[in-house]
């Protein structure tokens, strides 16, 4: 029994690391993003609350019978608030020494008097402390799963006017009290409904799963639910591209996990080898990583230069001597991203195929040639599109035949390396012009980049901009409301 237990408190570590699923994305906000968070946010609760609806207060007593309703808020004072992390999953939001200023029709009957007007009231020391719990729900989504509040009126007074001012002030106590309740119950549904259902539709805008192009698509689903520190909010992001042909693929993550340790910027996001692995592969499978070249598409001064190396053969062929060239760059295993801090690079494979193509008569291949290319890749942050730009490294030609064809094939160096540089190059740069779209909300934007590379990952730190308000974001989103039977 004691060895059997010393067995299992030595496995233990070791289970536990195999059910971390190592993020191939990770997102870090941080306090001075939240900062902006809570600027936004508090404008959103400001029109929240203006919208509460205080149900009609009504009563006798004695002789009096009162009606108080139309209830409308005209002003809110919210200067004193809080937005902070709370370890391990929420956030707090604080609301101190608020005020909110209201305006209602009163009604008074007074055995055969009869009075009608409007009274303005203020409820001051108004207190707010409400908690969201953040958590990952079933599709992998960043969702509010649950809130508690606790709302309070310290005190509330009324003005009143007009010919039964005196009885009004008699009748104040039961007035402003009735109404102070009324209020206080109001403010926390307003508060939950904004959170899990306006707010949430907000976080639906979030890209989870979501196609790039006509070939692949990426799955941004957490891996679990976020970490908060006093500090922090770090969420963790499969980050991983597959083939649409096959959407089901999952790609085993063996690279190394991004560690943030930044806290300067607003928020950080970090990539992992395994994220553009992963988009390489994908491309790969779809059978896209293909280019091919015939006729103009060739550089003159090349189409030359291979017509004389491989003369003898052109020769051989006659009466065919004449016909097109035809190039075809086929890569022949997925392409490998590696990340040092010096910089970003992908390793590529591929072949070359040159042929020539007579008219009504099949193809007619000249060489077969095996290609090995190292890329520079520059990354970079635009707006919320994650961009990358190649230029080629290093270039080296091969036979897959002998050794004797791969020194005659030396003279082709050169020209076959401009070839890429100027015509293969930016028909690949113009298809990873486009990038693919960071997991953020829709209405917030990336500002003042700064791509940090790291051994096996790289980190954008950046700041955040809302280009679009939560209130114009959320009525665009705004769930439809259900018919009740």
């Amino acid at each position: 029994m004691a060895a059997g237990s010393c067995l299992l408190l030595l496995l233990l570590p070791s289970l536990v690391t195999a059910s971390h699923s190592p993020p191939g994305c990770k997102i870090r906000i941080t306090s001075k993003g939240l900062d902006l968070v809570k600027q936004e946010g508090l404008r959103f609760v400001e029109q929240e609350l203006h919208n509460i609806t205080v149900s009609d207060l009504h009563g006798n007593e004695g002789q009096f019978q009162y009606n108080i309703s139309q209830v409308k808020v005209t002003d809110l004072q919210l200067a004193f608030s809080d937005l902070n992390f709370q370890p391990q999953q929420h956030l707090v939001f604080n609301i101190n020494n608020a005020s909110i200023s209201l305006r209602f029709r009163r009604q008074l009957l007074y055995w055969f008097f009869y009075d009608i007007g409007s009274i303005n009231a203020s409820a001051d020391g108004v207190h707010i402390y409400t908690v969201l719990q953040l958590a990952k729900d079933e599709a992998g989504r960043l969702k509010i799963s649950n809130m508690t509040c606790n709302a309070s009126i310290a005190r509330m007074h009324a003005g009143f006017s007009g010919t039964l001012r005196k009885v009004y002030e008699f009748l104040s106590t039961f007035i402003v009290t009735g109404m102070r309740f009324l209020l206080s119950q109001q403010i926390c549904p307003s508060l939950e409904h904004a959170s899990l259902v306006l707010l949430n539709s907000l976080l639906d805008t979030v890209p989870v799963r979501n196609y790039v192009d006509e070939h692949i698509g990426i799955d941004y689903s957490l891996l679990r639910d976020p970490s908060i520190s006093t500090d922090t909010l770090d969420l963790d992001f499969k980050g991983m591209f597959f083939p649409r042909v096959r959407e089901d693929q999952e790609l085993e993550n063996h690279a190394v996990e991004p560690v943030i340790k930044e806290t300067e910027r607003m928020v950080y996001v970090a990539f992992s080898e395994y994220f553009f692995d992963s988009a390489m592969q994908s491309y790969f499978q779809a059978g896209v990583l293909t280019i091919e070249l015939q006729g103009e598409k060739i550089p003159k001064d090349l189409e030359v230069l291979l017509r004389a190396t491989f003369f003898g053969t052109i020769f051989m062929l006659s009466p065919s001597v004449d016909a097109p060239l035809r190039l075809v760059l086929q890569v022949s295993a997925p392409p490998r991203c590696i990340i040092k801090p010096s910089g970003t690079s992908v390793s590529v494979s591929a072949f070359l195929n040159i042929s020539l193509v007579p008219p009504d008569r099949p193809p007619v291949q000249l060489s077969s040639m095996a290609m090995e290319t190292k890329l520079s890749a520059k990354v970079f942050l635009q707006g919320k599109a994650l961009r990358v730009q190649l230029d080629l490294r290093r270039f080296r030609i091969f036979s897959k035949q002998s050794a004797l064809e791969s020194l005659a094939l030396f003279s082709l160096q050169a020209p076959l390396k401009t070839l890429l540089q100027l015509t293969i190059m930016p028909i690949i740069n113009e298809r990873t012009k486009k990038g693919v779209q960071i997991p953020l909300p829709e209405g917030m934007d990336f500002t003042r980049e700064v791509v940090t590379n790291h051994a096996g990952f790289l980190t954008v730190g950046a700041d955040l901009h809302f280009s679009k308000g939560l209130r114009e974001v959320i009525e665009k989103y705004r769930p439809v409301p259900t018919a009740t039977a």
